[in-house]
């Protein structure tokens, strides 16, 4: 939120009556070099004022903690628009949920009560249909892939939609990465060994759907509410990159990581539009050459920390399997066939095909 400093301004008051016309010239005297002096100070108030007016501190959620690859990126956005704006704009992360789980912080930067945040755009199809593309199954092969994509005019046409339809201005597509399952029953070798799996989802119908389509017992379920539900074993299986699964310690309650790489996810960096819109043209283009600056940071620490806690969750004990991909692509190809016509099939077809 704005931080703003308001000063009062308190008038001077002639106290007294002098009934002599010699007195009350010298009283109109004073008068006048009072009335000077309150002008002065309140020029230098005013100009306090105006200076505090022009310092903004904007909050900023992150769903992961101060080490993760999401921190990097804010941390590397916050630095580089304190020095081009000479430490007017000043950025203060809150990690792990601290201002609320993703929905409730896309909500509240749609209606200007959260400044900015990432979120994955899981929770955010509901509000813009071709961002269900993310959550379409095997939709981008590698890194490359999807960088490409969402750097050409593609990425600047979801923008829009975001702005247009959630009132939000993305900053930078940022990442989680590619996801994986976890669960505590067994490996997966073949979508067969999800039959019968609790499996929680984000609150996405496609999700919903491509985990059903493999075989789970799929239930939507906000993710501050994750840990605890596969702790008390109310949920078996969940699935999120490898940086995501090692920051929650999700090795603590789940045995089995399964390197399925079925979906890629964006973690846009976003803020509220109205705010957004508040801050001048050039301080406006100075929060968008922050972003463009953190973005390439916050990729790399992503994919650095996904080959770093593959090996760790190892070593925390738990079982690694690389399943044959094959099965679990034709096994969700009805989900895209489904869900096509809504997210748009000329960009879901632009995007499995995407060639620079």
């Amino acid at each position: 939120m704005k931080k703003i400093k308001r000063f009062a301004i308190y008038p001077l008051i002639a106290g007294s009556v002098i009934f002599f016309a010699a007195c009350g010239d010298e009283a109109a005297d004073g008068d006048e070099e009072a009335q000077g002096a309150n002008e002065d100070e309140n020029g230098e108030e005013g100009d306090d004022e105006a200076a505090e007016d022009a310092e903004h501190i904007i909050d900023v959620s992150l769903p992961l903690g101060p080490d993760s690859h999401q921190a990097e990126g804010v941390h590397a956005f916050g630095d580089k628009l304190e020095e081009l704006t000479d430490g007017r704009l000043t950025v203060e992360p809150h990690y792990d949920n601290a201002l609320g789980a993703e929905r409730e912080v896309v909500e509240g930067m749609g209606v200007d009560t959260v400044d900015a945040g990432i979120s994955s755009t899981g929770p955010m199809g509901s509000f813009v249909d071709e961002l269900l593309l993310f959550d379409l199954p095997y939709i981008f092969e590698d890194h490359d892939h999807v960088y490409g994509f969402l750097d050409s005019e593609h990425g600047e046409m979801l923008s829009d939609r975001v702005r247009e339809d959630a009132n939000i201005e993305v900053l930078a597509w940022m990442e989680n990465g590619f996801r994986y399952n976890t669960n505590s029953v067994r490996p997966l070798e073949h979508p067969d060994d999800l039959e019968g799996i609790d499996h929680r989802t984000q609150e996405s119908e496609v999700q919903v759907d491509t985990w059903s389509a493999l075989g789970a017992n799929a239930t939507p379920m906000a993710w501050d509410e994750v840990y605890t539900a596969l702790q008390q074993g109310v949920m078996e299986s969940q699935e999120n990159p490898l940086p995501t699964i090692y920051d929650v310690n999700f090795y603590e309650v789940q045995d089995y990581l399964n390197l399925t790489q079925h979906v890629y996810s964006p973690a846009p960096l976003m803020m509220s539009q109205s705010l957004f819109e508040s801050f001048d043209e050039e301080d406006q283009e100075a929060i968008k050459e922050a972003a463009e600056h953190a973005l390439p940071i916050q990729r790399e620490a992503s994919q650095e920390q996904e080959e770093y806690y593959q090996e760790q969750l190892a070593e925390e004990g738990m079982e690694v399997t690389e399943p044959d991909l094959d099965p679990f692509e034709e096994a969700v190809e009805p989900v895209i066939e489904e869900w096509s016509p809504v997210v748009g099939e000329d960009l879901v077809d632009d995007a499995m095909n995407f060639d620079e």
